[in-house]
């Protein structure tokens, strides 16, 4: 009796999303996929999860399915202050550094890329960081760019509404200044960023395994936490090797805790743990 090992539903749909959003699903997430589109298996009233790959990887269902299922897989942890000695970094060394290089007479201006945003939380953070500074006298301007390949977070992170129990990492100080209650009903347990944070950070959906981003090539700082654990090694080293073509010299990438052994680029120094300096030109 000869074996068939021909791939399975599963196998080829967790190489398409692979393929598409470089995370790694390997065989022991059966059951978190099967948990993440039950929803989808009961809103086209089929019988179980296999049926329903089966159909999508047939071109059976309608054609934006494919969005609403990688909106369901990819992982969007997020939390305001994760790892709060990155932001550390970016109002103690990277503020006064680019402060002191920007040329006499002009206003100093920092781009902050967060490239897999999410819904928002970790952009908002720099961006009451970077307040915070302006604040205390520091003469600067930013702009902060976010973008995610989930176009359901990318909403939320542009309505800027977050439950109140999201805020607990946030001191108190900064809840009252950065954040607003409303007695709307539908606000209830809820705040938003104020209007000037919102105006300063914008979200642009971009997938990192594309060929090339559409940002631009002088960002000061890219945020890349938690993303390239869930990523192959090839994946993670054409990721990395993209972004930093679009850091400025002596530009920065942050990426998570977990992940600093993972970066290998000749043209980035490591000068912390979990942080890279692009080398100058």
């Amino acid at each position: 009796m000869l074996t068939d090992n021909r791939p399975t539903s599963g196998d080829r749909f967790r190489e398409l999303i692979r393929s598409i959003t470089g995370i790694s699903l390997p065989p022991s997430k059966v059951q978190m996929i099967d948990q993440r589109l039950r929803r989808r298996v009961v809103a086209f009233d089929l019988p179980d999860t296999e049926t329903f790959l089966q159909k999508l990887l047939g071109g059976e269902l309608p054609g934006d399915e494919l969005r609403n299922v990688i909106d369901l897989i990819t992982t969007n942890t997020t939390s305001f202050f994760r790892e709060a000695d990155h932001f550390d970094f970016l109002a103690q060394d990277v503020v006064p550094t680019v402060v002191a290089e920007t040329r006499a007479g002009r206003r100093p201006r920092l781009k902050i890329w967060s490239a897999a945003a999410s819904e928002g939380a970790e952009a908002y953070t720099a961006a009451m960081v970077l307040e915070e500074r302006k604040r205390a006298g520091v003469a600067f301007d930013y702009a902060i760019l976010g973008t995610d390949i989930s176009q359901r977070m990318l909403e939320r992170a542009t309505a800027a509404i977050y439950g109140n129990d999201q805020l607990t990492t946030v001191p108190a100080d900064l809840q009252r200044r950065y954040f607003l209650s409303s007695a709307h009903p539908s606000m209830s347990g809820k705040s938003r960023i104020v209007p000037e944070l919102r105006q300063r950070v914008k979200f642009r959906h971009l997938n990192l395994m594309d060929d090339s981003y559409p940002v631009d090539r002088d960002v000061d700082l890219i945020f890349l936490r938690n993303v390239l654990i869930y990523f192959e090694p090839a994946d993670k080293e054409r990721v990395v090797q993209r972004l930093a073509t679009h850091l400025r010299p002596g530009g920065w990438l942050l990426v998570g805790h977990a992940e600093s052994m993972v970066v290998r680029h000749d043209g980035l120094q490591q000068v912390k743990p979990t942080i890279f300096r692009r080398v100058r030109a």
